[in-house]
Parts: C-alpha cells; sequence; structure tokens
C-alpha cells in the first residue's frame, strides 16, 4: 500500500505571511523527532510547532481534486510521515493536489487556546482556494482528511468552518473555509468521558473543564444541518480512541440529515495510517474513500 517512499514534498507554503497570530506568550522552540517504529520506516513529528505551513505534493496527473491532511499526534505533536507524507504520496498519485498542514497545538501559550489549531485549518482551506489556478485544482472539490487528533482538527473545520476565529490578513481570507468533503480516521471526535482520548482532551481543553467546552469542542455537539458529506473510519478494536467517537458523532449526523459514510472494521487497532494493512481488510479503506469520492464529486471515476 506504501507508495514513493522517497518521495518528498514538491514546495511548502508558509500560511501566515506575517507569522502565526497570537504568539506573544509563545516561546518553544520547533523540533523534528524521528520515532521507531516496527516497519523500519521514516516516523517523525513536529513537536511545539510555531510556523504552521502546508507540505505540497502535486500530481502527475492531477484531475483538479484537492485534499488537506491534517495529521494525528494527541494535540501533543503533529505526525509527519505515517499519517501525512504516506498518504499524500498515495493520493496525489490518483491524481489529487495534497497539501499537509502542520497545525499549532492548543496548550502552549497561543491566544486562541483551544481554537488555534482551527485558525491554522481554516486558514489553510483559504489559501488552498486562494492557489486554484496556480495549482491547478478546482477550488469547489477541496477536501479536508483528518487522523485522529487530525480528525479533531479536520471535524471541528468541517463544522465550525464559518467561525470567527482570527482576523483577515489578505484577500484569501475573503474566500470560504468550508471543505466539500470531509473524511475523518480513527478521529478523536468527543471530549467527553468515557470515550474521550485523554491526551487530547487535556491539551486542547485541560483536566477540568467545564460543560461549555465539553459542548463547544466535541463534534457531536456541533454538527449542523449545512455540513459537507462525511466519510467515518473507525475500528472496534481501537483501544486508543474508542470506535464509540466515530459511532456517536454518526448518530449526531445523521439526525441533523448530513450525508454520511460509516465503516467499522474488526480489528484494527490506532494510528495504522497505510502501514502493516496490506494482508488485513483494512487494506481497503482508501479505496473506500476514493470511491465515496467519486460518488459526491471530489474524484474523477
Amino acid at each position: 500500500m506504501l507508495v514513493d517512499l522517497d518521495r518528498q514534498p514538491d514546495f511548502e507554503i508558509d500560511l501566515w505571511p506575517d507569522g502565526a497570530p497570537g504568539a506573544v506568550n509563545v516561546s518553544v522552540p520547533e523540533e523534528v523527532v524521528h520515532r521507531d517504529n516496527d516497519f523500519g520506516l521514516v516516523d517523525r513529528a513536529l513537536h511545539n510547532v510555531t510556523r504552521p505551513r502546508l507540505f505540497v505534493f502535486r500530481s502527475q496527473t492531477p484531475d483538479g481534486s484537492a485534499i488537506l491532511i491534517t495529521p494525528g499526534g494527541g494535540y501533543k505533536w503533529v505526525v509527519i510521515d505515517k499519517e501525512g507524507y504516506e498518504g499524500a504520496r498515495l493520493f496525489s498519485r490518483g491524481g489529487a493536489s495534497v497539501y499537509v498542514l502542520m497545525y499549532r497545538l492548543p496548550h502552549q501559550g497561543w491566544a486562541a487556546g483551544p481554537d488555534t489549531p482551527l485558525q491554522d485549518a481554516q486558514r489553510a482551506m483559504r489559501v488552498i482556494r486562494a492557489r486554484a489556478g496556480e495549482d491547478r485544482i478546482d477550488p469547489a472539490r477541496v477536501m479536508v482528511m483528518g487522523f485522529s487528533a487530525g480528525g479533531h482538527v479536520a471535524g471541528s473545520l468541517t463544522a465550525r468552518f464559518d467561525t470567527d476565529v482570527y482576523s483577515a490578513v489578505d484577500e484569501a481570507d475573503q474566500l470560504s473555509a468550508r471543505p466539500d468533503a470531509s473524511v475523518l480516521v480513527y478521529p478523536v471526535a468527543t471530549m467527553r468521558k468515557p470515550f474521550t482520548h485523554g491526551s487530547s482532551s487535556e491539551n486542547m481543553i485541560g483536566t477540568d473543564p467545564s460543560e461549555n467546552l465539553l459542548d463547544k469542542y466535541s463534534l457531536e455537539s456541533t454538527t449542523r444541518p449545512d455540513m459537507p458529506p462525511i466519510f467515518l473510519l473507525h475500528a472496534t478494536d481501537d483501544l486508543s480512541v474508542p470506535v464509540e467517537n466515530s459511532l456517536n458523532l454518526y448518530a449526531a449526523l445523521k439526525g441533523m440529515g448530513v450525508p454520511t459514510a460509516m465503516h467499522v472494521f474488526e480489528n484494527g487497532g490506532h494510528g495504522y495510517g497505510l502501514r502493516g494493512i496490506d494482508n488485513t481488510p483494512l487494506r481497503l479503506w482508501p479505496e473506500l474513500v476514493k470511491r465515496w469520492g467519486v460518488s459526491h464529486g471530489m474524484f474523477n471515476a
């Protein structure tokens, strides 16, 4: 399933021309950390993101579609390879222009606090649309795809695309931040116990959040009828982010009439991305996403 493992991004884009907003109380240094894994693959994570940016993978056979990928990391860091570059390589080979977002974390002193990742996600979607002509994409065919805590980022963008979380910095900010479709892979959805992912919740809203914060940052509480089509993917035996995150979100989306597909695999655990799935039913998930995307006009048949 893994393809083009040596391929690196074609270029990168800084999200904020004058630096990220709300940095007065931020003093952490960025650091790339290399991690061991069972596959002997490059596996990096970006800690303490201070320069939010997009890593861009252009397709050799572009079909006009675009994907904004938001990797996971428990809101402790942002994964680079496993849930970022590897998916970007696969889906760009299929025709999409793919943008991997390194987003800031909510607990490191940024003025926006829990809305900090959403600032970057909204800005990323607008920057992608502003580059539509240059990157040869259709601005009405931009999907967001998020993994784990990055699924929470993507889900927050999908539900709160028009929430005013930052002041406009240029003409790109006049464009819509609403995704045209949303794929949430083993997503952190709820902030409520017993099903929340502990570190994600604590890093997002603290150890003793109010009911208002629990509602505001739990995806199942923020659904609305005008959300784009959504694809949920989870494994029943996920011990890190329980499958109830997707099940309860699906029920809320269904109640709102949002077009939603859900695929729950019996086995798979958490955090697999594209690794170790070749001889399992999970190998089907990228093709399921592709076919679902075709059915909603995102990709060419």
